[in-house]
């Protein structure tokens, strides 16, 4: 929720350099046939609000039209090149992560809203004796109730939306998959038998939900082929909600259920029992992670810790990564005389703290490889730190000194790995050392 990303048919046409000096451009991806623009949290959404009815208005460019910056066997050409770059980014795995990323992506303003709001209960619980709220706790009185339920809306609602988003994104009708979730969390699910047991309630969490909501996508596409259009309205969504759910509650909840414990267990298993190597290891390559785009593959690993276990205990650690290249930075700004290099660093530094990374990433400290190195080196500090006390997180969706206000127990401790995680960025890029000539 940084990048403004825009395809484009000809690439030559872009200058890349002229974006960089515009103002509020924190820095340039390119992306197959994507120029994806950092802006940053908030900004970008501005930004995208104020490009949509500009884009509107443009011709489109297509093989009939000639009405290009270049003439209309250039608009064709154009047109092949993109097409070719897709097949050639198309691979089924990017494909499948981009589609996870358009499911749970929109959720993460809900995710950071509702961690923040229970942020801000565990801290008041903390910080306030229960004689000031009548012999209870700030959670047991009418407004720290309130202030409980809002917060947790996202955990209850997350099979609703993700059965609604999947659906969608599958190229099924999103109701379809929206009731299919509700059916997986009904209380009648404990009257069922399935394979000698009873069915749990919201068993499988997420995991199986998006199974049931793949399934039903594929099989409406089909059936909406084979029946007639006279009978579609009827039969279709009738029988994708029957052999769904049927499917759904004896196939896809229960194989649903033992991902979603394997997930869970792996994780808790990880950071109890690998405790500091795993957190060193985790951190210290969530940046190439980054860079690949493969970390989106991770956003419903910690929506499905997040329902189970009411934390994510791998935010926080991967957190720690970003804090990594904050050090790495600084120790760049003191060490270079490159003005270039110092200028892109102090526009860059602010949003690193706040858990923006990408700036650094791509204007400094991937450019100048051995400080990237060394970011990764001072993540994985923080993180063997952070991994050590098991600290988790009520959200997800921000990052940095921000994310201090999702932690659940530990606030401190958090803030002890950030700048753990910074000093070890900074000394490692100083032993390590690095050539500034290489940014003119």
């Amino acid at each position: 929720m940084t990048r403004l990303r825009i395809s484009v048919a000809d690439k030559g046409l872009v200058s890349i350099d002229a974006l960089k000096k515009i103002e509020g451009v924190l820095g340039i991806v390119d992306a197959s046939d994507q120029i994806q623009i950092i802006i940053g949290p908030g900004k970008v959404n501005q930004v995208y609000d104020a490009l949509m009815p500009l884009l509107a208005k443009m011709p489109k460019l297509d093989k009939n039209s000639a009405n290009t910056a270049t003439s209309a066997t250039n608009s064709v050409d154009a047109l092949s090149i993109k097409e070719k770059l897709k097949e050639k980014n198309a691979t089924p795995f990017k494909l499948f992560l981009k589609k996870l990323a358009n499911i749970f992506i929109p959720m993460i303003p809900a995710f950071i809203g509702c961690g923040l709001i229970l942020g801000i209960v565990n801290i008041i619980i903390k910080s306030t004796s229960p004689e000031m709220f009548g012999g209870v706790t700030f959670d047991k009185t009418t407004l720290g109730a309130i202030f409980k339920m809002i917060g947790s809306g996202i955990t209850f609602g997350l099979a609703l939306f993700v059965g609604l988003n999947a659906s969608k994104e599958f190229g099924g009708t999103p109701i379809l998959g929206g009731v299919l979730a509700a059916v997986l969390n009904m209380p009648e699910l404990n009257n069922i038998t399935v394979f000698g047991e009873h069915a749990i309630p919201g068993r499988g969490g997420v995991i199986a939900v998006l199974l049931v909501a793949i399934l039903a996508a594929y099989l409406e596409r089909y059936l909406r082929k084979i029946i007639p259009s006279s009978l579609d309205l009827f039969v279709t969504p009738t029988l994708v909600l029957l052999i769904s759910g049927f499917a759904a509650i004896f196939v896809l909840q229960p194989i649903g259920g033992f991902l979603s414990d394997a997930i869970t267990n792996g994780c808790k298993l990880a950071v109890e029992h690998g405790g500091i190597l795993t957190g060193f290891i985790l951190s210290a390559a969530f940046l190439p992670l980054v860079m690949t785009g493969l970390h989106q593959g991770l956003i419903p690993i910690h929506a499905e810790l997040i329902q189970t276990t009411g934390v994510t205990v791998l935010l926080p650690i991967l957190a720690m990564a970003g804090a990594g290249q904050v050090g790495a930075a600084l120790a760049v700004w003191f060490k270079t005389d490159n003005e270039k290099l110092k200028h892109i660093i102090k526009s860059s530094i602010v949003v690193g703290f706040l858990g923006v990374g990408e700036p650094l990433i791509y204007g400094v400290t991937l450019p100048l490889f051995r400080p990237f190195l060394a970011a990764c080196i001072g993540g994985g500090i923080g993180g063997a730190f952070v991994a050590a006390f098991k600290l988790g997180a009520t959200g997800i969706g921000i990052s940095g000194i921000p994310l201090a206000l999702l932690i659940q127990n530990g606030i401190m401790l958090y803030l002890v790995g950030i700048l753990l995680a910074y000093a070890g960025g900074f000394i490692a890029t100083l032993l390590i050392g690095f050539d500034d000539g290489i940014i003119e």
